[in-house]
């Protein structure tokens, strides 16, 4: 079994949140991360940096799960979130499904060794199955409100986590 990122949080000086992704960006490790990010911003953080320099590549439902918190971010008003060191794959991944056009993604070395002093691992352990199957919902749904180009593509894995709601996949 592929074993998911260790995601590395911290604060910088100025009061960014950093997150980096080492490893896969998964369903598997998408419920903490979301999780993580609804705390700080109910600690009111809005400025958010997420470090892609070490994630090998990210599923569809990692990258549904950074658009459902951009979206979120919009909607608030005011914060934003930034994708730095992204690798090939993974901006082309994030284009082909239009989310490029939401989320701020910044050229390589724009921010360069901004990051913060300390970090700490978000807690590894998989979110329960039906936990984890409303995240993916969320995650496609967030990547169709973003380009609804992508109904078409996600319309059965949407249609799939609706049926039965409350039973694990």
């Amino acid at each position: 079994m592929n074993t998911p990122a260790n995601i590395l949080v911290g604060t910088t000086a100025g009061g960014t949140v950093w997150v980096r992704v080492e490893g896969k960006g998964t369903f598997q490790n998408s419920s903490v991360l979301k999780d993580f990010f609804k705390s700080m911003i109910q600690e009111k953080h809005t400025d958010f940096v997420v470090d892609l320099r070490n994630c090998s590549v990210m599923d569809s439902t990692f990258m549904g799960t950074l658009t459902a918190i951009g979206l979120g971010l919009r909607d608030l008003g005011q914060g934003k979130l930034r994708l730095v060191n992204l690798n090939e794959r993974n901006l082309e991944l994030l284009s082909s499904l239009g989310l490029d056009q939401l989320l701020t993604i910044v050229p390589n070395g724009d921010l360069g060794s901004m990051g913060p002093s300390e970090e700490k691992a978000l807690d590894s352990n998989r979110a329960d199955k039906l936990t984890e199957k409303q995240t993916m919902l969320e995650a496609h749904e967030a990547c169709v409100a973003a380009d609804q180009a992508n109904a078409a593509i996600f319309k059965d894995v949407i249609e799939y986590l609706k049926q039965n709601p409350h039973r694990p996949h």
